[in-house]
């Protein structure tokens, strides 16, 4: 019998495993991550991220990111801030500003003193080839449904987004617009779907469907990704406020290049996974 400590975490509802493997390698497979993350018969939780070390000299800690389903994704923005708090909350660092490897790059983490937790999510990626999105003249950057044509924006922040703008969210069906994106051949590595509503200059409300999650409470690779759109197109200010189901973050897109996301991170609670050897 192995045991597994785990801690669950949330940032602003989009919850969390956290597994330390610093020093040990507990070969979680495909499907044990898919059943643990059933909110029935497991644990619960949108995504497992797990600590490593860093093979880079200039990275003080790795960690992977593992959607509900099983499958490995390169960004989570909320999981960062967690990461952050876990981090700390297990004596693993003192440091105020953590610098952590992913399959996305590096990103840069720091304390905002106020309980908050800033993230430096580096650049946004327009490139189509880079995103990946593959453009042509049927999927020429909107959707058909329903005899509705949704226009979107895609844009990656380490991880494919397809940003749609919207009125209201009661008048559309969010899992089938989002699951006829997700599995079109535009998206090769899928994509998650953000709908975007502007309140005002200062604030936008999203509901992103993630791919290998579905409808999360939030999205921080989201926020920044639907921030970016709004602030590409002058319909926001610089930085904007982005309010999801979960509560809200601020999203800044400094100089026009790197995207600074803050936000809280909370421990729920702790526990052991025991698995048969």
């Amino acid at each position: 019998m192995v045991k597994i400590p785990f801690t669950k975490m949330h940032g602003i509802g989009n919850d969390f495993i956290i597994i330390n493997q610093i020093d040990v390698d507990y070969h979680l497979s495909k499907k044990i991550i898919h059943q643990l993350a059933n909110r029935r018969t497991g644990i619960g939780f949108d995504q497992m991220l797990i600590i490593e070390k860093s093979s880079l000299e200039h990275a003080d800690f790795k960690y992977r990111i593992f959607n509900a389903d099983g499958s490995e994704v390169a960004q989570c923005g909320n999981g960062a801030r967690c990461f952050f708090r876990f981090i700390h909350y297990h004596g693993l660092s003192a440091k105020k500003n953590i610098v952590v490897e992913t399959k996305a790059g590096i990103l840069s983490l720091f304390d905002k003193d106020n309980g908050m937790i800033g993230v430096d999510m580096g650049e946004p990626i327009f490139n189509h080839e880079k995103i990946p999105y593959q453009q042509n003249s049927q999927n020429d950057l909107n959707l058909l449904f329903n005899n509705q044509k949704y226009i979107f924006d895609v844009i990656s922040m380490g991880n494919p987004h397809a940003v749609i703008k919207v009125n209201d969210f009661d008048s559309i069906n969010i899992t089938e617009i989002s699951k006829n994106l997700q599995t079109s051949n535009a998206f090769p590595e899928s994509v998650n779907v953000g709908f975007l509503k502007i309140k005002n200059k200062k604030e936008i409300r999203l509901k992103v469907y993630e791919r290998g999650s579905g409808l999360t409470l939030a999205c921080g690779s989201g926020a920044c990704a639907a921030a970016v759109i709004a602030i590409q197109n002058d319909w926001v200010d610089n930085p904007v406020k982005v309010v999801m189901d979960g509560g809200e973050l601020e999203i800044f897109w400094k100089n026009k290049q790197s995207v600074v996301m803050v936000g809280p991170a909370q421990i729920v609670y702790e526990g052991l996974i025991e698995l048969n050897d």
